[in-house]
């Protein structure tokens, strides 16, 4: 079964360590952690409601358990991997559209492909420190020359 542990927003990926950390070291019966990143505040786990119980009381950021399983089909959605091609060269310049350097625009530097993640150097900063991000979290504002 599935079921839910709700936690502090911002914490998900905090308290999903902490549990992945505590089954390997109590050897319990849990077979998968999962944080959706479009959904906050929760962490999904598959495993026993006991093992669960036993994890759940004590763990950093967690405001608790729900104890009603949920169904893959209502979360199958955010399992999918996404799929979104995108047209880049080093040399591109791109803008961050999402996370904490929103706004940002800047020169590919790199483009991992297999990991779907740029490094790009800021335009309009005045020490230019490479940014990793996501090729989800990026629009492409002009191709190389």
């Amino acid at each position: 079964m599935i079921y839910t542990i709700k936690t502090v927003v911002g914490r998900e990926n905090v308290v999903a360590d902490a549990v992945a950390s505590r089954v390997s070291s109590e050897n319990l019966g849990i077979k998968a952690v999962v944080h959706p990143e479009e959904i906050k505040g929760y962490v999904f786990v598959e495993g026993s409601i006991d093992d669960l119980e036993k994890i759940a009381k004590d763990l950093p950021h967690s405001r608790g358990l729900i104890k009603k399983p949920v169904e893959l089909s209502q979360i199958e959605r955010f399992l999918q991997p996404r799929k979104v091609e995108v047209e880049l060269d080093v040399g591109d310049t791109v803008e961050i559209i999402g996370g904490p350097f929103k706004g940002e625009k800047g020169k590919v530097t790199r483009y991992d492909k297999v990991k779907r993640e740029i490094t790009l150097e800021p335009i309009e900063t005045s020490v230019p420190i490479p940014i990793t991000v996501s090729v989800e979290f990026i629009k492409v504002l002009g191709k190389k020359k």
